[in-house]
């Protein structure tokens, strides 16, 4: 039997499939909401819907544009969505979950079966090292604790002495260890009010139907992979296996990528780039999308902010060549190298990364200010709209009554 020749996309075929899979472009043709009004269920429902797309929902402690990643991340797929609201989401008897993706994220309750693998890989901890059993005593000190008094904030341990002996150490240990426990699946994170953890026993948080599911390392690979392609639209190799951190396990995708395409869920796709093939990934579906022209063409030019952690941006290299913008984070730079700011958020217009502004929110004088603004070419007069539009609906989302600092 012949095998059939691979399709090729072009990159601006797999830009829109992308902003079309991330509820950016047309989201009404990949079933997802695109507007929130007021903080009840049904907006947290829609927001749901948003983070079983991708799998997961980034977190980070920054807030300094007036929101966190997690909040711009919802805030930018539903317009009149009140950013605090975000912050809620990881609350007892909610469909979330929160554990190491690619990054510390809030995970749909389904998938935690799907990661038994990692929490029995993470018995030692990733960093730190073997830390409960070098700490067992307090281990299980800090557990019983958990099973008499409740859940504990990781907050109310920090300067507490736990135990009674020199080799105890303080409550900066406690947290190191209550960390480790979490990592390794023993405990689990109730809630995040104010964005402080919560811990609390993995009974206590985990519903018990979901830790009587058992699921085999190959089929959590399949799982996860298909999870992470349904978010991406297309994505090379590296890019399914970064958005889980999956490392050093290489012949594990690759069996489970060829059990899926056995199976018919995802097919073998090339990208022309730069007059190369770059291959990788898609489902049978969307490739169908891909080819849709007409369809995933843009309606207009509105703009919106993205968090520089949006999920289609974190994969900077995958960002550069289907954008062509050079996604940078300058946190961490000494103020006299950043080129843009400290967190730059850039400005999605139609299909294009058009701009990055830098913002500081003061909510003593309710205001928004624009530190600083770097457009990607000489702007037209639409891109300035599309810039003041993305600002001003982000001033709203926030809860700030004047923007300051946008000429």
């Amino acid at each position: 039997m012949t095998k059939p020749e691979t399709p090729v996309l072009s990159v601006r075929q797999v830009r829109r499939l992308a902003l079309a899979k991330a509820g950016l472009l047309r989201p009404e043709l990949t079933d997802l909401p695109t507007s929130a009004r007021g903080v009840g269920q049904r907006t947290r429902d829609r927001a749901l819907q948003i983070v079983e797309r991708f799998g997961y929902l980034q977190l980070d402690t920054v807030a300094i544009a007036g929101a966190r990643t997690q909040s711009i991340v919802l805030a930018s797929r539903l317009d009149g969505f009140q950013a605090p609201m975000a912050e809620t989401l990881l609350a007892p008897g909610e469909p979330l979950f929160e554990y190491w993706g690619h990054e510390a994220c809030w995970l749909p309750m389904s998938l935690y079966p799907s990661f038994q693998f990692r929490r029995e890989e993470f018995a030692v901890h990733p960093w730190h090292g073997d830390v409960l059993g070098q700490h067992r005593k307090l281990a299980d000190e800090l557990l019983a604790r958990l099973a008499a008094d409740g859940p504990i904030r990781s907050l109310d341990l920090e300067g507490e002495r736990l135990g009674s002996g020199s080799g105890w150490g303080t409550g900066k240990l406690a947290k190191r260890v209550l960390n480790a426990l979490w990592t390794a699946g023993h405990v689990a994170i109730r809630e995040r009010p104010s964005f402080q953890r919560v811990y609390d026993l993995t009974e206590h948080v985990i519903p018990a139907s979901i830790r009587a599911v058992k699921v085999a390392r190959a089929d959590a690979f399949e799982r996860l992979l298909a999870t992470a392609l349904a978010g991406h639209g297309w994505a090379a190799t590296g890019t399914l296996a970064a958005t889980w951190r999956l490392r050093n396990c290489r012949s594990d995708i690759d069996d489970a990528l060829h059990r899926l395409e056995e199976g018919g869920e995802l097919l073998r796709c090339d990208v022309a780039v730069s007059g190369r093939r770059q291959a990788g990934w898609i489902s049978p579906d969307d490739l169908e999308l891909a080819f849709a022209t007409d369809a995933l063409r843009p309606r207009k030019n509105r703009g919106v902010l993205l968090s520089p952690f949006d999920p289609l941006l974190w994969d900077r290299k995958r960002v550069e060549w289907m954008f062509g913008f050079e996604q940078v984070l300058e946190i961490y730079k000494p103020v006299h190298e950043r080129r843009f700011g400290y967190y730059c958020l850039p400005v999605l217009a139609g299909e294009n990364l058009i701009a990055r502004v830098d913002l500081k929110a003061n909510r003593d004088a309710g205001s928004l200010q624009v530190l600083s603004l770097h457009y990607e070419q000489t702007p037209s007069a639409a891109d300035r709209e599309a810039v003041r539009s993305a600002l001003e609906r982000f001033q709203v989302s926030v809860g700030l009554a004047q923007l300051h600092g946008l000429n």
